[in-house]
């Protein structure tokens, strides 16, 4: 029998969940698992989603921009999910039930390498995932969180859902996180990063410029492509750490495969396979 998961997005074609996954279940001797894109655009996820369960899959993760829609889909979650207001995992029960949980907060804040108790934190973004960085990351111990968007009403909506702080422009923090979608299409070559952003600038479109990158010690962008964003790069011309969303990816998607298979994830093999190396050397 097959067993089925899939990552619900749009768009979804950039994901490499199911490298990752494909290489989990091959490294672990799973026959018959699959997982693979299931591209929804929003009017038709929430009949998508429902259907899943009777067409064999058994769980989904779930990306920009329906994790809050994946949530209030759910007709159970667990208590993180509920908190957070978005739901990145989804179960498929025997019984028809779909009961969400939230792998994005603990995994993020272990994908770290270091504990965020005490740093000023900035997120960036409104949507599933900012609220999941917000949330993990105040939970984990952060003296100050403050919230960043485009559009502020959103921002303050988030913060005063979280207890977390919205601001008006990017302000001075030990850690940055970008948790908004800028940056997913094209590459940046090292030697053509503008040193002032420019309006159609992707530092531009995070309210950044490339000498503000300067104001950060530690730098994350759950974006992740082939070369690095525009902030990554600007931040390690700064000196800064940095993380990308690669090993984000990998960290919650762990968390999503143990809890849907009960097995110990690969976490070495699903790194190597979310990089398009070979797996098997």
């Amino acid at each position: 029998m097959t067993r089925r998961l899939g990552v619900l997005g749009w768009p979804v074609a950039h994901s490499r969940s199911p490298a990752m996954h494909s290489a989990a279940f091959a490294a672990l001797g799973m026959e018959g698992w699959r997982y693979q894109r299931l591209p929804v655009p929003a009017h038709l996820f929430a009949e998508t989603t429902r259907a899943l369960g009777q067409s064999g899959f058994l769980g989904a993760n779930v990306t920009i921009p329906h994790k809050q829609a994946a949530l209030a889909l759910a007709g159970q979650a667990s208590d993180a999910a509920r908190a957070i207001g978005a739901a990145n995992t989804l179960t498929f029960l025997p019984d028809g039930t779909i009961a969400a949980e939230n792998t994005d907060a603990p995994g993020l804040v272990g994908a770290l390498g270091q504990s965020p108790r005490g740093m000023r934190v900035l997120v960036l973004g409104a949507g599933g995932s900012a609220r999941a960085a917000a949330w993990g990351l105040r939970e984990a111990g952060a003296a100050e969180v403050s919230v960043w968007n485009r559009n502020p009403e959103r921002a303050e909506a988030l913060a005063s859902d979280l207890g977390v702080r919205a601001v008006q422009a990017p302000e001075p923090a030990d850690l940055l996180v970008n948790c908004t979608s800028v940056g997913l299409e094209g590459a940046i070559e090292p030697d053509s990063l503008e040193l002032s952003a420019t309006e159609g600038g992707e530092l531009n479109q995070l309210g950044l410029t490339f000498d503000q990158l300067g104001e950060y010690s530690y730098v994350v962008d759950l974006v992740y492509r082939s070369e690095p964003t525009a902030l990554l790069a600007a931040a390690r011309a700064h000196g800064a750490r940095t993380l990308d969303g690669l090993e984000i990816l990998v960290a919650q998607g762990a968390l999503s495969f143990e809890l849907w298979t009960g097995r110990t994830a690969p976490l070495e093999v699903m790194s190597r396979a979310a990089r398009g190396e070979d797996t098997a050397a």
